[in-house]
């Protein structure tokens, strides 16, 4: 049966749930896991000796936490009901919901057009699929949510402003504003930028977080390609950089529904107070100045001007009541990495960021993750830490001898060194022949001949290629090519007997005829023999 595995990330994302107060069942709710399989997880940490409370849990707890449930983590399946109804999910959905202009059918009418199709099924298990997965019978009513504590959620969201005349490139430039909203007092901040990338969200944050002199514990964002991979209302994927950063300044990511603006009503209607108010209207030099007066602009009106919900001025609340609860914004500027997936090549060597970084023998041929910043490169197999090097320039390359075989880095190293002390462990002779053939200033141009040499003492012996090498220096002859010739001059040259044993003797002579039977000349009697 196939289960289905969740990642390092996803592991430690629950943790530290757990570690701040949240009970299981909001923490299953917003990550989208069942309470027992976060019962499992704290269980299973438990084991290895971390409760909640303990500290921010590390990545070498949720790798151990992995490592045990890999064997057995499996999902229930679905039931032969559901399965049934399963493909017909979208038809069903499209009953429930109507049309433009018209109602819904019931569920009854639902039932009796599946059973036509062939789709029998008893009306409970269609009610409680319809439930699941087609919103069937939930309220629409709307319920005010209780309000926030100070220092616990900020919203932020990009929204247009404009086009800005831009004097370096002498062409107008299209400006986003990336709005940062503390939902306890309505103070914000804006971030002006001509993109939308990851790193202008991050650089974005860190200048919200700088301005506010704190972080909030949660971050609610809208789905921003930059920091969500895949946006799904119950289990989203985040985007491992964007993650990491938030891991690194201590808030959790809660991501609004895709296409729900009502889920992060705050910041949703600052944007167009943000242009209206601040950019249109007004006269800008360059982007610089736009985000100049952004910052001057948050704290001198729509910090000090009363809130049309709350009915008090967003920076006194924010001075008085939550900057005091906002988590420490300390420690260097985040480095923002990035990530790629790469495949080892066959010079046991992977490309990232236009540079190549080796990676050690046995992981030759796999897909390994990579995590590169501007000092260091890192590469993952399997969430675990294999090898790390400093980052290179583009066309640059971090090449660790080690990671290769010893017997293919040799020639990759050019150590003629190396040669000379595996020649001394075949004989002194072949010691000498090597030094002899690696002398010079370019020692790297012979190493294929000592490697060569070498290998004629695996095909005839080491004391054959001995004795051989020893021949050779007497006449000054330093090439393999004439060693190979000695061996194979000595191979064809019977082998003389040992001193010790005696000559043999010739057997005694048996059915000969006489010397003279062979001569058919005449004799002095005129006989013929």
């Amino acid at each position: 049966m196939a289960y289905k595995e969740y990642g390092m990330w996803e592991v430690q994302e629950v943790l530290r749930r757990l570690d701040r107060g949240e009970s299981q069942v909001h923490v299953a709710t917003a990550t989208g896991r069942d309470r027992k399989t976060v019962r499992h997880y704290l269980r299973l940490a438990a084991e290895f000796g971390w409760r909640p409370g303990d500290g921010e849990p590390d990545e070498s707890l949720a790798v151990r936490i992995l490592e045990r449930l890999r064997p057995g983590a499996k999902e229930d399946e679905r039931g032969e009901s559901e399965q049934l109804l399963f493909p017909h999910r979208d038809q069903i959905q499209r009953w429930l919901g109507g049309s433009e202009g018209e109602r819904g059918l019931t569920l009854t009418k639902v039932h009796g057009l599946l059973g036509r199709q062939g789709v029998r099924v008893p009306y409970s298990s269609l009610h409680r699929f319809a439930a699941q997965h087609c919103e069937f019978g939930r309220s629409r009513s709307t319920i005010r949510c209780a309000e926030t504590k100070p220092g616990e959620v900020s919203q932020i969201d990009f929204g247009r402003l404009g086009y800005v005349f831009d004097p370096e490139t002498e062409r107008r430039k299209l400006l986003w504003a990336l709005v940062v909203i503390l939902v306890y007092s309505r103070h914000m901040f804006v971030h002006v930028t001509s993109r939308q990338r990851l790193e202008d969200v991050i650089d974005g944050l860190e200048l919200a977080w700088e301005f506010f002199g704190g972080v909030t514990a949660r971050v609610i964002e809208d789905n921003l390609r930059a920091a969500i991979s895949k946006a799904d209302r119950y289990e989203p994927v985040f985007q491992r950089t964007f993650h990491e950063y938030a891991k690194h300044r201590g808030f959790v990511i809660d991501p609004a529904v895709a296409y729900h603006p009502k889920g992060k009503p705050h910041v949703e209607r600052q944007v167009p107070y943000v242009r209206e108010n601040f950019f249109r209207g007004e006269t800008w030099l360059n982007p610089e100045h736009v985000q100049r007066d952004a910052i001057r602009w948050c704290r001198e009106t729509a910090g000090t001007r009363v809130h049309g919900t709350t009915r008090r001025r967003p920076l006194a609340v924010f001075e008085e009541e939550e900057k005091s609860e906002l988590l420490p914004f300390v420690g260097e500027r985040f480095d923002t990495p990035r990530w790629s997936d790469c495949k080892v090549h066959p010079d046991r060597c992977v490309l990232f960021g236009k540079a190549l970084y080796s990676v050690p023998d046995q992981y030759h041929d796999k897909s390994v993750t990579v995590r590169g910043d501007r000092h260091l490169v890192r590469i993952h197999f399997q969430g675990k830490l294999i090898k790390t090097h400093a980052t290179q320039p583009p066309g640059g390359r971090s090449i660790d001898y080690a990671d290769y075989p010893q017997e293919k880095s040799v020639y990759a190293r050019r150590d003629s060194d190396y040669m000379v002390a595996q020649g001394k462990k075949l004989g002194p002779s072949v010691g000498r022949f090597t030094e002899r053939l690696l002398a010079g200033d370019f020692p790297w141009a012979k190493l294929r001949q000592a490697q060569k040499l070498q290998r004629l003492a695996q095909k005839y012996g080491s004391e054959r290629l001995e004795e051989a090498c020893a021949r050779a220096l007497a006449f000054d002859l330093v090439n393999v090519r004439r060693v190979e010739t000695i061996l194979l001059d000595a191979l064809r040259r019977p082998s003389p007997l040992p001193a010790s044993e005696p000559l043999p003797l010739p057997l005694p002579a048996r059915f000969l005829r006489p010397d003279g039977s062979f001569n058919h000349h005449r004799t002095s009697e005129g006989d013929t023999d």
